[in-house]
């Protein structure tokens, strides 16, 4: 890490003096907002660069509300992010780029209070319905705007509030990764916490998810993780069409059959999520890796969503596509289910 750049109250916070610790040799930089860099919203220069920005920046700040909304999908709610940003560069990222023209890391160095605010929020629920979130715990996801397991490489807030929802009776963790870090191995999360890998096929993955651990690596991760005491699913996602989609994702699915073992596959769930895309991120894709528009960019084949800009397959063409996917997943790994498609 290059350049920090921190609000002056993150010092009264034990977890942000332990990150400015971890990059003794980064440059240190006061702001007044951890959301208004001016450095990095309004620099358009550096749209090109938007990797090395990512890699070598970061930003340390304060969480002052914690809003916990309801979600449905992949939990039951969305928990107040203890980052923002990512380290990667998915040139399909549909999170929006808040900061300006980078999104690098952002740590909210107050995971005690964020950890406080869902104890209470889980205390005040009634018995869970059973749900395909999940049939008896509430699910809170707390890495919707970063990649927790990235995150755990540059601060200790995604190990306290896997520690802490051991301690929530009622609640379960949930996030969604494109990266393996072993040190999670000995978080011991005592089955309150799911991981869900996201996987698509590796030679799309080359081409679409930057700076992402190899779809192989995340495979392989299967069955460690269970063993390591984490609910394991799998992300689907996104599911792009090209010419040969159908042969790549029956590929992809017959190398998770082979490789994770059968107490893993007996707990396997997965989410499928087909792509969106927007003419906003199109064009700034044009700027910084034309090349993935080839993919994503298929204005013959997809539609904007209602009142808004955001662009889904057409609708009816998408539904059977969305349906023959989970025909070659029943073919090729029945024990999988879904819990939800879309």
């Amino acid at each position: 890490m290059d350049r920090i750049y921190f609000q002056p109250e993150i010092e009264f916070y034990d977890r942000g003096q332990e990150v400015l610790d971890r990059f003794p040799e980064a440059e240190r930089i006061v702001v007044d907002s951890h959301w208004r860099i001016p450095a990095l919203r309004d620099d358009e220069s550096i749209v090109p660069e938007w990797n090395r920005v990512k890699r070598t920046t970061l930003v340390l700040g304060v969480r002052k509300s914690m809003p916990i909304r309801p979600n449905g999908r992949s939990a039951d709610f969305i928990a107040p992010g203890h980052a923002n940003g990512c380290a990667m560069a998915c040139a399909y990222c549909y999170v929006a780029r808040r900061k300006g023209t980078s999104n690098p890391i952002s740590v909210f160095v107050n995971d005690d209070e964020i950890l406080d605010a869902l104890r209470k929020h889980a205390a005040g629920l009634g018995p869970k319905p059973d749900l395909q979130t999940d049939p008896t715990l509430w699910t809170y996801d707390i890495g919707e705007g970063s990649d927790c397991s990235v995150d755990a490489a540059v601060s200790g807030s995604v190990r306290a509030l896997i520690e802490g929802f051991r301690t929530i009776p009622n609640g379960k963790a949930t996030f969604a990764t494109k990266a393996v870090n072993e040190a999670m191995l000995d978080y011991d999360p005592q089955g309150k916490t799911r991981i869900r890998f996201s996987l698509m096929p590796a030679d799309l993955a080359r081409r679409l998810d930057v700076r992402t651990d190899p779809v192989p690596e995340r495979i392989a991760a299967i069955g460690p993780f269970f063993e390591a005491g984490y609910e394991v699913h799998v992300n689907l996602s996104p599911v792009v069409l090209y010419d040969g989609w159908e042969a790549d994702w029956r590929a992809l699915f017959r190398e998770v059959d082979d490789t994770i073992p059968a107490a893993a596959k007996a707990q396997l769930k997965a989410e499928i999520i087909f792509l969106t895309h927007s003419p906003e991120l199109h064009e700034t894709n044009l700027r910084w890796h034309p090349k993935a528009e080839d993919l994503l960019w298929r204005p013959e084949i997809q539609e904007p969503k209602e009142g808004s800009t955001t662009l889904r397959y057409r609708r009816g063409f998408k539904g059977r596509q969305v349906q023959r996917l989970r025909e070659i997943l029943a073919e090729e790994m029945p024990y999988c289910g879904v819990r939800y498609a879309f």
